[in-house]
C-alpha cells in the first residue's frame, strides 16, 4: 500500500538529515552553491540549517511531493537561466534575445 500525504511520516531530524545529504549533492551535480539555492528559495541565510527551515515549511504544507516539486522548479529555472519568483514561478527573462543579438553583433564586429 502506498502511503498518501496525511500518513507519511512527519519531519522529524533523519528526514532532516538525509535531506541535507541530498541537497548538497544536488548541488555539487549542478555546479551550484547554497548561495543559489538561498536565492532561490528566498531563505534568511545560505547555512544549511535555513535552507531546510524553508523547506520544512514547504514538508507541512505538502510533504515530500511538495519539496520536490519546489526543488524541480529551481532546477528547471537554474537549467533556463530564468530565476524565480517567492511562488516558484519562473521569470521570463526580457532582455535574453538581446543579449543574443548583442553577441552577435560582437562577433561580426571582431571578423
Amino acid at each position: 500500500m502506498v502511503p498518501t500525504l496525511m500518513q507519511m511520516s512527519p519531519w522529524s531530524p533523519q528526514v532532516e538529515e538525509e535531506l541535507g545529504l541530498l541537497l548538497k549533492d544536488w548541488l555539487k551535480q549542478h555546479g551550484r552553491t547554497q548561495a543559489d539555492l538561498r536565492h532561490s528559495l528566498k531563505a534568511a541565510s545560505s547555512r544549511m540549517p535555513a535552507l531546510l527551515e524553508v523547506l520544512k515549511q514547504e514538508f507541512s504544507q505538502g510533504g515530500l511531493p511538495n519539496i520536490a516539486s519546489r526543488l524541480c522548479k529551481i532546477e528547471e529555472a537554474w537549467s533556463s537561466n530564468n530565476p524565480i519568483n517567492s511562488e516558484g514561478i519562473q521569470i521570463a527573462d526580457p532582455f535574453g534575445q538581446l543579449d543574443l543579438l548583442l553577441e552577435e553583433i560582437r562577433e561580426d564586429c571582431e571578423n
